[in-house]
């Protein structure tokens, strides 16, 4: 049952997804096998209105956002345009509770880009890292960071505000994966002012796979060549003059060849459904509901993995499961009742948006009872 679906962080759901889902294909099918040359036209002017919702979503000016698969193709296309040099004998800065996709990303292109990865650990028995500790580590040496706004693990949110000053002051470029928050949690990437930003569709926004996209800040979006290049790359896509490449000035510098849109046009009604909601009563909901699954976690003695305070929590209540209850026991337990939750070792992770009910937290609380107890 959609009442009792605490699956935010993974993949969102809104009233009607199904429906709206299945029209988008459906027209795409219709232009796609019409007999004309209008498919073109009609793909990649959809494929913009995906862009243009997240620029909205981002604050982000126009020609500042492009689409990739995934957050880690993303981030990889900005590490490899930067200038030739720029990082080599220099630090990447990255915490341990980072997405592990970016960690793995990071450790493989260290040797290639001449950069060394430092990682801020954990504290011994914690469940994220401290922002003091990720401020202590960061020094002049470092060249870039990524900070990850609100950790999947734990729903640690980072206050963004003391990082990119630090960014500053140390004249390293900073970027943040804002995948966790993003949709829930109001992001502009110019209060603080980031270097660049990653996220997808699939979570808060209620997406599909596949719709990543990548901000640049248009101060560093001319200083960047990507080694992937194409057709897409230039100001006039149309450029046939093979000894005459030349860079788009914005962000379609990122693009390569033939842009692949099925995931954003796939995404596109679930960021129209988006763009009509009342922001501040979706958040208002989530935090409705959170502060119930806190007392409950309370009441049962489970430990709570997520910070308690809201300010620096994103959109999921995160807890501790006892080792005498193995967590896929509990999901599997809670799904036969129709909960849908998941977890990462012990923890088990919530996350309550516009679908989630309060009698969907009440089933929640009265399954789970006899089996802590």
């Amino acid at each position: 049952m959609s009442e009792a679906y605490f699956l935010y962080h993974s993949i969102g759901q809104y009233p009607g997804k199904a429906r709206d889902l299945a029209g988008a294909m459906a027209e795409f099918s219709v232009v796609w096998s019409a007999g004309d040359d209008g498919q073109w036209a009609d793909v990649l002017g959809l494929r913009q209105r995906f862009i243009d919702r997240w620029r909205g979503i981002l604050n982000a000016a126009p020609g500042t956002v492009t689409t990739f698969e995934n957050v880690t193709a993303g981030f990889h296309a900005l590490l490899a345009a930067l200038p030739a040099g720029h990082l080599r004998g220099r630090t990447v800065l990255v915490g341990a509770d980072c997405f592990p996709s970016n960690h793995f990303l990071l450790n493989g292109m260290a040797g290639a880009l001449g950069f060394t990865l430092k990682t801020v650990p954990l504290r011994q028995g914690a469940a994220y890292v401290e922002d003091e500790d990720f401020l202590d580590a960061w020094t002049p040496d470092v060249g870039l960071a990524l900070l990850t706004w609100v950790s999947s693990t734990s729903s640690h949110r980072i206050a963004l505000g003391p990082m990119v000053a630090r960014a500053r002051a140390m004249g390293s470029l900073v970027g943040v994966d804002v995948t966790q928050a993003v949709g829930l949690i109001p992001f502009d990437v110019h209060a603080p002012e980031v270097d660049f930003a990653v996220t997808t569709s699939l979570k808060w926004m209620c997406g599909t796979p596949g719709a990543g996209v990548l901000y640049v800040s248009p101060r560093l979006i001319p200083h960047c060549e990507p080694g992937l290049r194409g057709w897409f790359s230039q100001p006039n896509p149309f450029n046939w003059d093979i000894t005459k490449f030349a860079y788009a000035p914005d962000i379609r510098r990122f693009d390569n060849g033939t842009p692949s849109v099925m995931a954003a046009l796939a995404s596109l009604p679930a960021l129209d459904w988006h763009a009509a909601q009342d922001k501040a009563a979706l958040l208002a909901h989530n935090r409705a509901l959170s502060v119930q699954l806190i007392a409950a976690a309370d009441a049962l003695n489970l430990p709570l993995v997520s910070p308690r305070d809201p300010a620096q929590r994103g959109g999921s209540v995160m807890l501790r499961l006892p080792d005498r209850l193995p967590a896929n026991g509990v999901i599997n337990a809670l799904r036969a009742q129709g909960i849908t939750t998941d977890a990462r070792g012990q923890t088990l992770r919530l996350s309550p948006g516009v679908m989630t009910t309060e009698a969907g937290v009440a089933r929640l609380i009265a399954a789970m009872t006899p089996m802590v107890r």
